[in-house]
C-alpha cells in the first residue's frame, strides 16, 4: 500500500523550506496511517487546478486550505468520491481550488476533523509561457525505472508547471498494487504540479488480462468535463501558459463491446474545441500512434499510416493544429512536420515520445520513411521537456541520465 506520504513533506523539500519543518514542529498534524496519497490534477483553465488525495480510512469534515503570499487563507470542501476496483476500495477526496492568480505562489493543507497536513507549496504558472516534462509509457513491470526517470526530469527542471503521462501509465490497468507503485514513484512531484493524463490500452485490461473498461484510471483521473454523457474524463483539453491541449482517447477499439461512439463523438468534439480556442499553439496528446511501422520477421505488414493516424491526420491539417505528441511504440521518433499523410514545410509537427517504463521492445521496429530522428538503440528510458512562449516552442528529449537525445525548436 502507499504508505505516508504525501502530507510529509519531502526531505529536499523540508531542506529548501525551513518554514515546512517549522509548521512541522507547531502543527497538530495527521498522521501518516491517515492519508495516503496526496496529488494534483490540471483544472479546464491556470485558474484552477484539482487536489486529489486518500484516506486509509473514511475521513470527517475533509477539506483544502489555500494560503496566498500575503497570507490570506480560503478553504475548499473536499467531496467524497469513493470508488472500487481489484476487490480495493480507494477512499478518495476531491476538491477544485480556483482563483489562482499568475505566476503567485501558493501554499495548501489538507484538513480533517483529526488535523491538519503539512503546507505544500506550488506556483501558478504564467499566462505567456510554460514548462511541461512530458513521459511517455511508463507501464512496468517494477515501477523503479519509472521513479528513476520521473525524479530526475523533475529535478532537472523543477521550474515545471506540469507534467504529462502519455497513457498506458501501468501494465494492468486492474492490478490496484500497480497504481499504488506508479503514485508512489511521484512522491515530491504529484503534490506540487499538476497531471495531464491520456488514456492508454494497458489502463483498459483487468486481470486476467481480458479488455475492460478503465474504470480505475476514470476513478483516480477526475480531468476538465468534456461535455459528454458516455465518455466523460475519455478525452477532455485544458489551457496553459500560451498552449491549449486537446487530450484524446484512442481506445475506441477497447471500449466498442461497453459502448459505442467513442471515435466519433471525439471527432466532432476535437473540431468544436479547436475552433473554440485562441491560444497561439494548438497541441494534441494522443496515446497511438499516426504511422504503421513495418516489424522484423513481419514481411505482410506494411509501412504506412496507422488507423488512429487515418482517422486523425486529416483533421488535425484541417484545424491547424501546431504539435502532436504520440505513445505507445515505446520508442522515441521525431517525424517533423507532416500534412496530407507526407512530409511537408508547413503542417502539424509529430513527435513520437518513447518509454519511461522498463517494457521495451528492443530491434523491433523497421525506420520509417517520416522519421528523420530517432533514440539511440536499442532503448533506454527517456523523457521530453517542453518550454513554450507566444512565439517559440522548444522541445528537448533527454535519456533518464540526462543525456540529449534531441532539440526541436517550432516558431510561430
Amino acid at each position: 500500500m502507499i504508505g505516508g506520504a504525501a502530507l510529509a513533506a519531502s526531505s529536499a523539500l523540508e531542506g529548501c523550506f525551513p518554514a515546512y519543518r517549522e509548521a512541522k514542529e507547531k502543527l497538530k498534524t495527521l498522521s501518516e496511517g491517515d492519508v495516503k496519497l496526496t496529488r494534483q490534477l490540471v483544472g479546464k483553465n491556470p485558474a484552477e487546478r484539482v487536489v486529489l488525495f486518500e484516506g486509509a480510512d473514511k475521513l470527517e469534515n475533509p477539506a483544502v486550505e489555500l494560503k496566498k503570499a500575503s497570507g490570506e487563507t480560503q478553504k475548499f470542501s473536499a467531496d467524497y468520491a469513493p470508488f472500487t476496483d481489484d476487490n480495493s476500495l480507494r477512499h478518495q477526496y476531491q476538491a477544485t481550488l480556483t482563483g489562482l492568480k499568475e505566476e503567485e505562489t501558493y501554499e495548501y493543507r489538507l484538513l480533517t476533523k483529526g488535523g491538519e497536513g503539512e503546507w505544500l507549496k506550488f506556483k501558478a504558472p504564467s499566462k505567456d509561457k510554460l514548462v511541461a516534462l512530458i513521459f511517455p509509457d511508463s507501464q512496468s513491470a517494477d515501477y523503479s525505472c519509472w521513479e528513476k526517470v520521473a525524479q530526475k526530469a523533475y529535478k532537472e527542471n523543477n521550474d515545471a508547471n506540469l507534467y504529462v503521462n502519455m497513457g498506458d501509465l501501468v501494465d494492468n490497468g486492474e492490478d490496484h498494487t500497480q497504481w499504488e507503485a506508479w503514485f508512489r514513484a511521484l512522491r515530491g512531484i504529484e503534490e506540487h504540479i499538476p497531471l495531464a493524463p491520456v488514456l492508454g490500452n494497458h489502463e483498459c485490461y483487468d486481470n486476467n488480462w481480458e479488455v475492460r473498461l478503465p474504470n480505475a484510471y476514470i476513478n483516480y483521473f477526475p480531468t476538465p468535463d468534456n461535455g459528454s454523457e458516455n465518455f466523460k474524463r475519455y478525452y477532455y483539453s485544458f489551457d496553459m501558459g500560451p498552449c491549449h491541449f486537446m487530450v484524446l482517447s484512442t481506445e475506441w477499439d477497447e471500449t466498442k463491446d461497453f459502448k459505442e461512439g467513442l471515435l466519433e463523438e471525439e471527432q466532432a468534439w476535437l473540431k468544436n474545441d479547436a475552433n473554440a480556442s485562441q491560444k497561439p499553439w494548438k497541441v494534441v496528446l494522443m496515446h497511438r500512434d499516426v504511422l504503421q511501422y513495418r516489424i522484423h520477421n513481419r514481411p505482410e505488414r506494411k509501412e504506412g499510416i496507422s488507423d488512429a493516424g487515418s482517422h486523425f491526420m486529416p483533421i488535425f491539417d484541417e484545424l491547424n493544429i501546431d504539435i502532436v505528441f504520440t505513445a505507445h511504440l515505446h520508442t522515441y521518433r521525431n517525424r517533423g512536420v507532416i500534412k496530407n499523410m507526407d512530409r511537408a514545410q508547413r503542417g502539424p509537427y509529430y513527435i513520437l515520445t518513447g518509454v519511461a517504463g522498463d517494457v521495451r521492445y528492443p530491434n523491433l521496429w523497421i525506420d520509417h520513411a517520416l522519421d528523420i530522428k530517432i533514440a539511440p538503440q536499442p532503448e533506454t528510458d527517456n523523457f521530453l521537456v517542453m518550454r513554450a512562449d507566444a512565439k517559440t516552442v522548444n522541445i528537448k528529449c533527454y535519456k533518464d541520465d540526462g543525456v540529449l537525445i534531441d532539440d526541436v525548436t517550432i516558431n510561430k
